[in-house]
């Protein structure tokens, strides 16, 4: 968890951020995953290609939390609001649904 605490407005400025390296990272991962799909299942060069992708899974994590967002799954993040969450995911284009501390992707509700 961070420990940021963000306002609605300030999560959504920063959403296009949060947009554009999430856009980047899925493509790549996407492009690796094809290159991978093509390749011998335990061979040198489908686990490199493997690596390759955790590697820019494990860079997009790494950016979102310095960012100081909650990574909550694949391509899904939290920014914590104090009383709960504001909720994004991959490819929606605004921040819209919120979801307490003690519920999931699942429970959330959209933004009034």
């Amino acid at each position: 968890m961070s420990g940021r605490r963000w306002s609605l407005e300030a999560a959504r400025l920063l959403l296009p951020e949060v947009r554009e390296r999430t856009e980047a990272a899925v493509r790549k991962v996407e492009k690796l995953s094809a290159e991978r799909d093509a390749l011998a299942e335990g061979s040198p060069e489908h686990d490199d290609v493997d690596a390759r992708m955790r590697a820019a899974i494990s860079l997009w994590i790494r950016q979102m939390e310095a960012l100081g967002l909650d990574v909550k799954g694949l391509w899904l993040v939290d920014f914590d609001n104090g009383s709960g969450y504001y909720c994004w995911r991959w490819p929606e284009s605004g921040l819209e649904h919120f979801h307490g501390y003690d519920e999931g992707f699942s429970a959330r509700i959209r933004i009034q």
